[in-house]
């Protein structure tokens, strides 16, 4: 195995090792894709750990996030990154996808922005706040993905950004348990503060009507947000097509999980299991153009 080849295979192995709402180097997309799809995912999958794993004080977090910062100027300016194997690789595999898919740098920038903002932002006033934050955390993978397949096409940019903050969105209410436990909470105060829910339900993990209905509202925003991501789903063509239409339906079913459990976030964790491959697939089979 080649150099190129060991580097993008380092990146498929932390690809793989994690789920996500996203496309990450799936079996759907095109094979050209994937080991690409996989070099963008393992830059930020670390990135992302570096903001939220271990016993770090926020400086390290901020150090850490430094450091990557300057391995990707140094790979998007065609230079060697030196430091451990697996960061050597990644930003080997990294540095060729950019150059060979005319990537962005700032939208890779844009990530580690949000992950900036992740070590010191607990709370979010407004749903204005919230939508700048998947701006940075979570459009730019969808116009990233979509400038691998080769697409470069404005309308089909927006319809990414309203699926890719789907996604981020169902993730956050998917997640709220989790994200209270690590002292983050991204439900938005201009909805908290109306229901009259109190974060002290939430230490004692009591699921009250006011959290309910504070959700609840989030929810209908999240479903907005995925019809207006829906046009992308049809707007690419081939493989590309089907990894799309199965995200944004597998994304819907598990807000849909969430709704029926009234929203619950102590109850349990909503996620896709491997007995709804075939419903989602029928339902993809069965997509009809908007």
């Amino acid at each position: 195995m080649g150099a190129l080849e060991d580097a993008y295979a380092e990146c498929q192995r932390i690809a793989s090792r994690h789920y996500e709402n996203f496309p990450v180097a799936s079996r759907l997309l095109p094979r050209h894709m994937r080991p690409h799809v996989a070099a963008v995912y393992a830059f930020a999958r670390r990135a992302d750990d570096f903001a939220d794993e271990g016993a770090l004080t926020d400086d390290e977090r901020h150090g850490l996030l430094d450091t990557w910062q300057a391995h990707l100027a140094s790979c998007v300016a065609g230079r060697r990154v030196e430091a451990d194997a697996s960061t050597t690789r990644i930003f080997a595999a990294l540095g060729h996808t950019i150059a060979s898919c005319g990537l962005s740098r700032q939208l890779l920038e844009d990530l580690l922005s949000a992950f900036r903002q992740d070590i010191t932002t607990r709370r979010y006033e407004t749903w204005t706040d919230l939508l700048d934050y998947c701006r940075r955390s979570a459009n730019p993978v969808g116009r990233l993905v979509l400038r691998i397949a080769g697409y470069d096409d404005g309308a089909l940019d927006r319809a990414s950004d309203g699926l890719c903050t789907a996604l981020q969105l169902t993730n956050f209410w998917q997640d709220l348990a989790i994200d209270w436990s690590r002292g983050r909470l991204y439900v938005p105060r201009e909805l908290v503060e109306p229901t009259g829910a109190a974060e002290a339900d939430l230490d004692a993990r009591r699921w009250t009507p006011a959290w309910r209905e504070a959700v609840r509202q989030a929810a209908v925003r999240t479903r907005a947000a995925f019809e207006s991501g829906r046009p992308v789903c049809d707007g690419v063509r081939g493989r590309l097509r089907w990894e799309l239409r199965l995200t944004w339906l597998g994304g819907l079913t598990i807000l849909d999980r969430l709704d029926a459990a009234a929203y619950d976030v102590f109850s349990g964790r909503p996620t896709l299991r491997p007995i709804d491959a075939v419903p989602l697939l029928l339902r993809a089979t069965a997509w009809r153009t908007r």
